[in-house]
């Protein structure tokens, strides 16, 4: 990691910031911090728990607030800080997929399998278990009652005699809606599943082993009320905060700035240190492999009604100069909660508020993320050579031909192949070896496809075979296995 610490005229900036958005949105309280590497950075607050005059904190974390990091007295309220909890509402879905994927890589699931396979008795049981992690299974967005996040929850059995074949309102992988009911069903999935309910699971399963230990099911002592605020005056009513039962693995959990901090070391805990599970990202290895959290962050499908964002397996991709975004928003009555990760800068932004107002708080992450990467660019990891020489891969760099479209394959130190075109745009990619050996691509056209080297009798490589496209050292190189051969006349 190239810094634990920001400038001056950096964190300064950020709470200018994060001063703005509480002031123009209203929030009674609004709390934000930048992590790299999993390791928060940055953090400040602005306005009261309470919404009484007064209240700001601003520092790096390094640093105390009146003797207590991320905790002070303000005239007439508490002033939020890094450790205070807000609710955070729909992040609680990627945490919900995170423990979906785990069972998928333990064999006890398969995303292609439908949900009455393990779920039996649904009007919809022929929609898979993708599907609803991804929003693509048709099915209505909100739970069947009245507005579901102010009043007490259903448990499963009420909530499941309450689904009709109408709540299937699109053909399934046809349209991308968002689906509380789909993440409803998941958090069922994973308790059926695992013998135990859906909070024990991912309290023991993602949030202890990542260090997060203040993100709970129900608020602790010093959480942030939520609140209303009056559209047309400076006023505030109190919002309740129901236990929203079945729905939650949709949007139940409380957290803080510190503990998403963490939750974005996850999501970038096999870049940010090279090793998932490392002193930087603390537990990550433990909770997902680093090739399922790509999977899980790769886009599926894009939101068409907004035009700039696509939906992966639990994880939102934004489009934004500079690089793409990944995370997820949050709302519950009260509340409103950003988590952006910059996967390009290895940086995070977290934002908290107290009253139910907009989008305000994914705009503000963007906009900190931003600076972050104009300001205090990621310097990245330091080269160095590799300790000892892989022959297998090293037989495959150089050029190669595809026709006569060329390919520029080389090594890179943790052992992937790296394609690019030489001279002109070609299918760039990356392939790593998987547990058995086999090289498989990972990124771009050939991903998910087998690359095979072909050896001649001597043993020497003289051709490449990624899905039935053969590469050759030279341009239609007679020697190698050339679909439909080569003219035996050669080049005229």
């Amino acid at each position: 990691m190239d810094g634990d610490s920001i400038a001056p005229s950096t964190a300064r900036r950020l709470l200018a910031q994060v001063a703005r958005t509480q002031r123009e949105s209203r929030f009674p309280s609004l709390v934000a911090g930048v992590t790299r590497g999993g390791r928060l950075l940055w953090s400040g607050g602005r306005g009261t728990l309470d919404g009484a005059v007064g209240g700001l904190v601003d520092g790096a974390v390094d640093g105390a607030v009146d003797g207590a990091v991320g905790r002070a007295r303000a005239v007439g309220g508490v002033v939020p800080g890094p450790d205070t909890q807000y609710r955070i509402g729909s992040i609680t879905k990627p945490v919900t997929a995170v423990a979906v994927f785990r069972l998928r890589d333990e064999g006890l699931l398969t995303l292609d399998d439908p949900i009455e396979k393990h779920l039996p008795g649904l009007p919809f049981g022929e929609r898979t278990v993708g599907q609803l992690l991804a929003h693509e299974s048709g099915l209505r967005a909100e739970l069947p009652g009245p507005w579901w996040e102010r009043v007490p929850g259903m448990s499963w059995d009420e909530f499941a005699a309450r689904l009709r074949r109408e709540d299937v309102l699109f053909s399934a992988g046809h349209q991308f809606h968002y689906s509380n009911v789909g993440y409803a069903v998941l958090g069922e999935l994973v308790a059926r599943l695992r013998g135990r309910t859906w909070w024990e699971v991912v309290r023991d399963e993602v949030l202890l082993p990542l260090g997060m230990e203040r993100t709970t099911y129900h608020p602790l002592p010093g959480a942030a009320p939520g609140w209303a605020v009056h559209p047309l005056a400076d006023l505030l009513l109190p919002e309740p905060t129901e236990d929203v039962g079945v729905g939650a693995a949709a949007g139940q959990l409380w957290s803080t700035v510190e503990d998403l901090g963490r939750f974005a070391g996850l999501l970038l805990g096999d870049v940010s240190s090279g090793v998932p599970g490392s002193s930087e990202v603390p537990g990550s290895s433990e909770v997902l492999k680093a090739s399922t959290l790509a999977e899980m962050s790769r886009p599926t499908g894009v939101d068409f009604d907004s035009g700039r964002r696509g939906f992966g397996l639990g994880v939102f991709t934004y489009s934004r100069a500079g690089g793409a975004l990944r995370g997820h928003g949050g709302s519950m009555p009260g509340f409103v909660a950003a988590w952006l990760v910059d996967p390009a800068e290895q940086t995070a932004a977290i934002v908290l508020g107290n009253a139910t107002n907009g989008e305000s708080t994914r705009g503000l992450a963007m906009d900190m993320l931003d600076l972050m990467r104009e300001h205090e660019p990621y310097l990245g990891p330091v080269w160095a050579p590799v300790p000892e020489v892989d022959e297998e891969g090293l037989a495959l760099v150089g050029p190669w031909y595809w026709g006569t479209s060329g390919m520029m394959v080389r090594l890179t130190g943790d052992g992937a192949l790296e394609f690019s075109g030489i001279g002109q745009p070609g299918r760039a990619g990356v392939a790593r070896r998987d547990e058995s050996g086999t090289w498989i691509g990972r990124e771009g056209y050939h991903a998910g496809e087998t690359l095979r080297a072909v050896r001649d009798a001597e043993g020497k490589v003289i051709a490449l075979d990624i899905g039935t496209f053969v590469f050759t050292r030279q341009p239609y190189d007679p020697a190698g296995p050339i679909p439909g051969g080569v003219d035996p006349q050669g080049w005229r």
